[in-house]
């Protein structure tokens, strides 16, 4: 990540406390850090090949030696700056261990702990390319391992390595066991979404501002109305790695103007570790450098599980307070009573290893909607959450019927319709929602072929259809993410993503309402 702005360049340079140490070529071909456990240490205390500054010390449990990093407060910066020689290597892997407590966010969205990494070419000047830069806020149980896998480009040949509390508020940072190792190329990710210079990650423009919901209205933190529009960029949810999904967020905040992304992501492949985390990570940086908002949508179903609140603690806690992200806490719950769907209940399925035989199944308890919002707030976290209806998120009747569910000191819930064109009844499932409390349409769109499961008497004209749709959303004033900003996912909103051309039957009326195009129309489904 380079520094937002100039100004911010400025004001950084200003207060930066850091000392700059050359690395000497490591003598095993593979590891290019040398002293990277800091178990050496002088007379005076300084890690050798390190060196020291206010802030930052040489600390020790039991055999073990580490980096703990004090932050300085608000406009200031702790930090060391290592510059380590790639001799060659064409890919890299960057692993440590962070334990980190009492971490607290500064004025701007990476005003944090973390590691900033930036490869540099024989006139140290950067080339782009740079791998993900974790980042951590909170307080972690215990040490956390982290690993980022990079490719190098062709003009690199150091890689700037700068840990530290970077203007936090308040909070320590301890790093251990850092290593930069050369690794195959091959290794990496068939469909490794990493950055490459033709995509600038951090825009450096100024982040979007922290939300809350005022009745039906989404207001940001200067009483100002916030209407959100915008598009699904998928693939995490199937994939570790991807696809094009940072390429895509740039084209659909610079080119199609949308001011929000609804990136699903799995919460297994969450549990799985650091890459995948740092990955959304560089997401919600792509969006919120660019002023947009990133709705982080648990893409699971029907109800929620232990493992959903797991997520959450996890995910909430990472992006706690930062203005640019909101907690979509479940794609498309179905199927149950909105009793259980809110406080949860006993949920029986038949076994899916069972077919043909009614009688056989399997039962498990949801701690339902209620439960999952309140872990989100026990992390401190008070970003607006999104909750779907019923009905595969159609449905929102329930929460005016006495199903609302409860905001225990967060910034407020907007409810979650998905509306497809074989779905009727607007008003009574979303639209008469709409005029108590703000309300997205998390997912939303047309097909010019119609899908299998759907009766062909429901099937409509999408040319029909999308500007109708469009109409109601804009006399409404209701948010929406148009599904699906990938040619793979329908309906789909692009022809490929090459050029990023629209299809002409959904993604040409939905890019056009997002330009500024005025839709008219008094026909509801």
């Amino acid at each position: 990540m380079l520094i937002p702005s100039a100004t911010a360049r400025a004001l950084l340079i200003a207060t930066l406390v850091t000392i700059t140490i050359a690395t000497a070529h490591a003598a095993d071909p593979k590891q290019l850090l040398e002293h990277g456990d800091f178990e050496a240490v002088d007379a005076q205390g300084n890690a050798t090949g390190w060196g020291l500054a206010p802030g930052i010390t040489v600390t020790s449990d039991p055999l073990n030696h580490f980096l703990r990093f004090q932050a300085a407060g608000p406009a200031k910066a702790v930090t060391l700056y290592r510059q380590v020689p790639l001799s060659g290597a064409k890919a890299i892997a960057v692993t440590c261990r962070v334990r980190y407590a009492g971490v607290e966010r500064g004025a701007e969205g990476w005003h944090d702990a973390r590691i900033i990494m930036n490869f540099k070419n024989d006139k140290n000047d950067n080339v782009g390319g740079d791998p993900s830069h974790p980042f951590f806020t909170g307080t972690s149980d215990a040490w956390q391992p982290v690993k980022v896998v990079c490719a190098v480009p062709a003009s690199a040949t150091s890689l700037a390595i700068m840990p530290g509390m970077w203007q936090a508020k308040a909070g320590t940072l301890d790093i251990d066991d850092l290593s930069v190792t050369a690794i195959d190329p091959a290794s990496l990710p068939k469909k490794d979404d990493a950055p490459t210079a033709s995509v600038v990650i951090d825009a450096g423009r100024a982040h979007p501002k922290m939300l809350k919901t005022d009745g039906p209205r989404l207001i940001d933190s200067d009483g100002k109305d916030v209407w959100l529009q915008g598009v699904n960029v998928p693939s995490l949810e199937w994939s570790d790695g991807g696809e094009s999904l940072l390429q895509s967020i740039v084209v659909a905040i610079d080119d199609w103007k949308a001011n929000i992304i609804r990136l699903p992501v799995s919460g297994e492949r969450w549990a799985k570790g650091e890459p995948y985390r740092a990955l959304v990570d560089q997401c919600v940086l792509a969006a919120s450098s660019r002023g947009a908002y990133l709705l982080l949508d648990l893409h699971g179903y029907r109800a929620p599980s232990d493992a959903d609140i797991a997520f959450w603690v996890s995910a909430a806690a990472r992006y706690k307070d930062q203005p640019g992200v909101i907690y979509g806490l479940l794609n498309e719950p179905f199927g149950t009573s909105w009793e259980i769907w809110k406080n949860g209940g006993e949920i029986t399925d038949k076994k899916s290893d069972a077919p043909g035989n009614d009688q056989q199944t399997v039962s498990h308890t949801s701690p339902g909607l209620q439960k999952v919002a309140d872990a989100v707030r026990g992390t401190g976290a008070h970003n607006v959450m999104v909750i779907g209806g019923l009905d595969w998120a159609y449905d929102l009747s329930g929460v005016i019927a006495g199903s609302a569910i409860e905001d225990h000191g967060g910034n407020g819930i907007i409810y979650d319709s998905h509306v497809y064109y074989w779905k009727s009844g607007w008003q009574h499932s979303f639209l008469d929602i709409a005029a108590k409390y703000p309300v997205i349409l998390g997912e939303v769109g047309c097909d010019i072929k119609n899908l299998s499961f759907i009766p062909p008497e429901r099937f409509e004209n999408p040319y029909t259809w999308a500007p109708d749709m469009l109409a109601c959303i804009q006399k409404n004033h209701v948010h929406w993410t148009g599904w699906s900003f990938h040619p793979g996912a329908s309906p789909a909103m692009l022809q490929d993503m090459k050029t990023y051309a629209p299809t002409p039957y959904w993604g040409s009326f939905a890019k056009a309402a997002l330009l500024g195009a005025h839709f008219e129309s008094t026909k509801l489904r």
